[in-house]
């Protein structure tokens, strides 16, 4: 019997029926067939109603597991005697009737044994329980036969702890006292009048285990008795110590700790200080970050536990995905493809119903079931960005491309690139896929910088380009880059409409004959170096013939950085070229930055950098071996531009320094201001009436070359600049002023950043408010800025001032106000 929904299981049974809920990583229903089989009933028959085609997938006709297996679809619900009923044609002989979704191990062999000694109509097994109030209550005399029937007694009827654990031996002739045009049901109406006809109906007290598993409760509870061996049932892989069980392709770092007893299903992998407490079971393909700990929770496939995370006494669904410092306290559930934010709390209790989001930092105290932000949108400040092959996996991919590929015309031709990691490598291909397959042609650029895929866009007249490549923060999660045809990243209606297409899954699939063309150019990296230096003069840089320090990160860089330097006429030390992931997974910037700082006082270099793997920022390092913050560089290549080209004209993010606005201003250079999104300072770089661009991250825009962030073109400037002045880098960095910015972040729930926002700007009007990108307000030592995250319930706040106490004092005085407008909801 299989057609039950499970409604107290629920969120685990919203889009699941209760017979496939895993059970030690396996349908429960599986171990019920198991059990079958072992007593030697192979000829099975399935009522199935509440989503069917699960189970019949799952099983199809269970030759796979030893066994016949037909099924009998109830339209509306029957009842338990009603569904029985339904499979009268296969019901032709004695029959045991047994629940799909309970796990047990009684004998059944004994019962069907006793029901054939006794000569009984109808044998129930029977079961002695603590609390009998949620069963039906079977009495019998001392010899088994049945006297009485009680269906979810009170304690004042309660005259028993022996109930009926829905395993029943029956004669085919039972089925004719079921009615035919009605739901009925067994304890309460069918067995009840074949007593009062007089005929035998017995039970039968099994020892063996038996558990209804209803409730969470009662679920966790299963799980643990399963680890205790209190019932006998089959668990996959291998036992690597006594309770410890430990599937295949599962690794566990050796700083790991699991305790035991616990259950690793096939494929999954433990980090360094994670610790698996007892009476944990995870699924298959389940990855624990490092420092993670779960304890005393059932897991189901392909869940992932960030850095920290820390689940207790909880069931987490499917596909579940649990950022940095997320927790899950005792008794709560999160059903499938639930997005846990960083730092939330999901608090005891808690219910979380399928596909919701909890957001970044927030403390859960009640269920959702409706609520949610919606579907997670795809596209974030830097891309399609998420763990790889767990939030991006080839199938998402393939379906992106497709719905990317969609807002095209069928034949036009697009650039595709990626890093040296294999991870890059694998989706790449994925994209490939799926252009192709709606009749879009691919220029192939296998491993390329993102400046070369930029460039290689606009030379080729390309409508389109995309590269995938590691986040430069986490090694573990990918970035997927969409760029328009002139190379610069997919503006946000762009986005937009790959992200309706995709929900929609409104592809395009082409005929066989119209599928697109896979292409590998030659010579882009060439064609990028020729065409920034008929735009750089270098005459000064190669007579200078300056000594350079590049730290390439085992980057694309370094099938660029030969061509480059070849024409510099540099003398050149490079440190860490190009590397598959393991390389690129151990680079440390700061220690990388460190190593040059070394290396250019021990060499006398002029110049020293530290270029990212992607080739867009890049970490400057001056003559005496000092290491450039972010500030300081953007100053120091901004004294260079505005000195050495008084035209020039400037964009730079709301947030710089003063100290720049005070660069520009006083050699008369005039700025434009943008919005501290990468994709606004390359849109405003691109207008034409810009020379030069940048950020605080260490990403500088020359328009000239390429309207986009370009390590490689800055390191050319910059060589350029510094042989056409009479100062070494180091005087210059010596002359800048101290830059002092705080930064403060304040978790501000989504409905309520517009209201901060807008009562802000209303409680400083009079104020010479900038309103380029939040809400600016100047001072005559500083500035402080207030802006809402585009991707997480925060609202940031960063400040200037003449010293570091006085930037922190700005910033935390405009944190308490935003945190009072909360606590009031004005």
């Amino acid at each position: 019997m299989a057609g039950g929904e499970g409604t107290r299981l629920r969120p685990l049974t919203s889009n699941q029926p209760k017979p496939m809920l895993p059970m030690a990583n396996r349908p429960m229903m599986e171990h019920v067939v198991a059990l079958l089989r072992q007593h030697g009933m192979t000829d099975i028959v399935v009522t199935v109603a509440f989503m069917a085609n699960a189970i019949r997938t799952y099983f199809g006709d269970g030759s796979e597991l030893g066994v016949r297996m037909v099924y009998a679809t109830e339209e509306t619900p029957l009842g338990t005697a009603g569904s029985v009923l339904n499979a009268r044609e296969e019901l032709d002989e004695r029959f045991l009737v047994i629940s799909g979704d309970v796990l047990t191990d009684i004998d059944l062999s004994a019962v069907v044994d006793f029901h054939q000694r006794k000569g009984a109509l109808a044998t129930l097994a029977l079961c002695s329980v603590e609390n009998p109030l949620e069963f039906g209550i079977v009495i019998a005399d001392e010899h088994g036969a049945v006297e009485r029937f009680l269906e979810k007694p009170t304690w004042g009827q309660v005259f028993s702890d022996t109930i009926n654990t829905g395993i029943y031996v029956l004669e085919p002739e039972i089925l004719d006292f079921i009615p035919p045009d009605r739901p009925s049901d067994f304890s309460g109406e069918i067995f009840p009048e074949v007593l009062a006809r007089h005929r035998p109906i017995y039970g039968y007290v099994a020892d063996g285990y038996w558990e209804d598993v209803g409730t969470t409760e009662a679920y966790l509870r299963a799980h643990q008795d399963i680890l205790d061996g209190k019932v006998q049932v089959d668990i996959r892989g291998f036992e690597i110590r006594p309770g410890v069980w430990l599937g295949k392709g599962s690794t566990i770092d050796p700083a790991a700790t699991v305790e035991g007893p616990a259950v690793i299903a096939d494929n999954c992998s433990i980090g360094a200080g994670v610790v698996l407490g007892e009476y944990s079971t995870l699924g298959s393909n389940v990855r624990v970050a490092d420092g993670a700990e779960v304890r005393r929770s059932v897991v189901h496939d392909n869940a992932y536990f960030g850095p920290g995370a820390r689940v207790a006494g909880a069931v987490i669904g499917r596909s579940c995905d649990l950022r940095r410092g997320a927790s899950c306290e005792p008794g709560s559930v999160l059903g499938e493809g639930c997005l846990v934010g960083a730092g939330a709390q999901v608090r005891a209790g808690v219910k979380v119903y399928p596909f919701k989001t909890v957001d970044t930092g927030a403390v859960v105290n009640s269920s959702i079931v409706w609520e949610s932000r919606g579907a997670r949108s795809l596209f974030g400040r830097d891309g399609v960005r998420g763990i790889a092959n767990v939030d991006i996996g080839p199938e998402l991919v393939v379906r992106l491309s497709m719905a990317w590929a969609a807002t095209m015309e069928k034949g036009m031709t697009i650039t595709a690139s990626r890093d040296t990691s294999r991870a890059a490598r694998v989706l790449k291909r994925a994209v490939m896929v799926g252009c192709n397959a709606a009749g879009v042609n691919v220029e192939d650029l296998e491993v390329a910088t993102v400046p070369v895929t930029r460039h290689h866009v606009r030379a080729s007249g390309n409508n389109g380009g995309v590269t995938v490549r590691l986040a430069q923060d986490d090694p573990q999660s990918v970035i997927i880059r969409f760029f328009d045809e002139e190379g610069l990243d997919l503006d946000e209606p762009g986005q937009r409409k790959i992200e309706r297409l995709y929900h929609r899954e409104d592809f395009r699939r082409v005929l066989a004959e119209e599928i697109g063309d896979i292409d590998f150019p030659g010579r882009a990296v060439e064609q990028y170096t020729n065409d920034m230096f008929e735009v750089v003069d270098l005459s000064a840089a190669r007579a200078a013939n300056m000594k350079l320090v590049l730290d390439l990160s085992y980057g694309a860089a370094s099938f660029v950085m030969p061509n480059l330097l070849a024409k510099l006429d540099a003398d050149v030390l490079v440190v860490n070229p190009y590397a598959h992931t393991p390389g690129m997974m151990s680079v440390d910037r700061a220690a990388s930055a460190r190593r040059v700082a070394d290396l250019v006082r021990a060499s006398g270099a002029q110049l020293g950098a530290v270029v990212d793997a992607d080739c867009e920022r890049l970490m400057i390092i001056d003559d005496e071996g000092t290491v450039l913050s972010d500030d300081q560089a953007l100053l120091a290549v901004l004294r260079l531009v505005v000195e050495g080209r008084p035209a020039a004209r400037v964009a730079l993010p709301v947030s710089v320094s003063r100290w720049a606005e005070s660069l520009c201003h006083d050699a008369g250079v005039p700025i434009t201001w943008t919005k501290l999104g990468s994709a606004h300072v390359m849109e405003v770089a691109a207008s034409g009436d810009v020379d030069f661009a940048a950020t605080q991250s260490g990403a500088f825009i020359w328009p000239e070359i390429l309207p986009a962030f370009d390590a490689a073109a800055t390191l050319v400037e910059l060589v350029s600049m510094l042989s056409l002045t009479s100062q070494p880098l180091s005087k210059i960095v010596e002359g800048l002023p101290t830059v002092s910015i705080a930064h403060e972040a304040v978790m501000t729930p989504w409905e309520q950043k517009g209201m901060v926002m807008r009562t802000l700007v209303e409680q400083l009007d009079g104020h010479n408010l900038i309103l380029v990108d939040g809400v600016k307000v100047p001072a005559e030592d500083g500035w402080a800025l207030v802006l809402p995250d585009t991707e997480d319930p925060v609202t940031h706040v960063w400040a200037e001032g003449p010293s570091e106490a006085r930037a922190r004092a700005r910033a935390q005085q405009y944190a308490v106000r935003i945190r009072q407008l909360l606590r009031s909801g004005a």
